[in-house]
């Protein structure tokens, strides 16, 4: 079964950036996750949406796929994409064949272009309420920041940064290899500097050289009014910062809302069971009905049957996108009293009697009555 394109996948257009590309996966990956959606077939939509975004979100591999395909979509040939080829060079990197045949034609990251920062997420559990009306509030959370003492470049406060002599600040090295086709030239990660095109003679005390330390940071967010349990929240730059110079990543907060005692959430809309005795379902009431917003009055209409639903409009939730306010459905419950005294016993047996309703003591004591009759007793 050949596999669909990953643009189409995320439903994004070929020139769409990456934070479109980025917004266009969260949407998909909550929707179809499988731990939120138990439909049958979204695990493998999940596998799929995420297989497209791995390789859409890396720029070397957009770039492979954008000329290649599925067949280099991941750094490899693979299935025989390329005749001559065949399924025996799956293993092969793009980037190393083309670095091995044409001296460092692959394309290679520059290790000192800047680069955004890492995502962050934190989980916060809120109650109720908070989730309706909204509130500002503050979360502490564990991150790592530019470090003070040296400014973030990693080194001994009055020293300096050099540029590795050995790769010249490039962080790669070339590295000659003997093939069948002759002497050629490979391109490595620099082993001096792993890569960074720096050396740092003298590290930093308080970071040792990385130029980060952990913190414990209070940031300040906004609960959306209306949100719902599972949904996220993007607070901008407030993840890992940047490398030499990118942006920082974002944090994305995602909610879990405490259930009430008495409000059940659907959607925008709030579900409440009213319990009434029989005088008020039979004879009709008005009675006090809590919401969200506060007591309002409910008339209850002579002979109201259990599990008939009143709707209170506009006493439900605030849509978390603006889109209006949800209503308040009340379910009447009719109580049936487990304990009454004689008078009330008595009262319901004369109510049975006028309707022409005999009760089943009733019923039994007559029976025994005809019987002692038929017997002579």
């Amino acid at each position: 079964m050949s596999k669909r394109d990953y643009y189409e996948v995320l439903g994004v257009t070929k020139s769409a950036s990456k934070d479109e590309i980025k917004k266009a996966y969260r949407k998909l990956s909550k929707q179809y996750h499988p731990d939120l959606n138990k439909e049958e077939g979204s695990d493998e939509k999940f596998k799929e949406i995420a297989e497209a975004y791995e390789v859409l979100s890396d720029d070397d591999k957009r770039a492979r796929y954008d000329q290649f395909g599925h067949a280099d979509a991941a750094g490899g040939f693979g299935g025989g994409g390329f005749g001559g080829f065949g399924g025996g060079a799956a293993g092969f990197d793009f980037d190393d064949i083309l670095n091995t045949f044409f001296g460092g034609g692959g394309r290679r990251r520059d290790p000192n272009a800047p680069r955004q920062g890492a995502d962050l997420s934190y989980t916060m559990t809120i109650d109720f309420m908070d989730a309706v009306f909204g509130k500002e509030t503050e979360i502490n959370v564990n991150k790592e920041e530019n470090c003070d003492t040296c400014g973030g470049d990693g080194a001994k406060p009055g020293t300096s940064v050099n540029t590795c002599t050995e790769c010249g600040g490039s962080g790669q090295v070339s590295v000659a290899q003997t093939t069948p086709f002759g002497q050629m030239v490979n391109r490595r990660p620099c082993p001096t500097c792993q890569g960074t095109g720096k050396i740092i003679p003298e590290k930093c005390s308080e970071c040792h050289g990385a130029g980060r330390v952990n913190k414990r940071k209070r940031i300040k967010i906004t609960i959306p009014a209306g949100v719902e349990d599972g949904q996220q929240l993007r607070v901008s730059g407030q993840g890992e910062p940047g490398v030499n110079g990118g942006p920082a990543g974002d944090l994305y907060v995602e909610f879990r809302v405490r259930p009430h005692e008495r409000f059940v959430r659907e959607g925008d809309d709030i579900l409440l069971e009213l319990r009434v005795n029989f005088a008020q379902a039979a004879l009709g009431d008005e009675v006090e009905v809590p919401t969200v917003h506060g007591k309002v009055k409910l008339k209850i209409p002579a002979g109201t049957q259990t599990g008939t639903t009143f709707r209170l409009k506009e006493k439900g939730v605030p849509n978390v996108h603006g889109y209006g306010t949800g209503d308040q459905h009340v379910i009447i419950k009719l109580v049936t009293p487990t304990k009454m005294t004689e008078k009330q016993k008595q009262l319901m047996r004369d109510f049975a009697a006028v309707s022409g309703d005999v009760p089943d003591e009733y019923q039994s004591s007559l029976f025994d009555r005809l019987k002692r009759t038929f017997k002579g007793d």
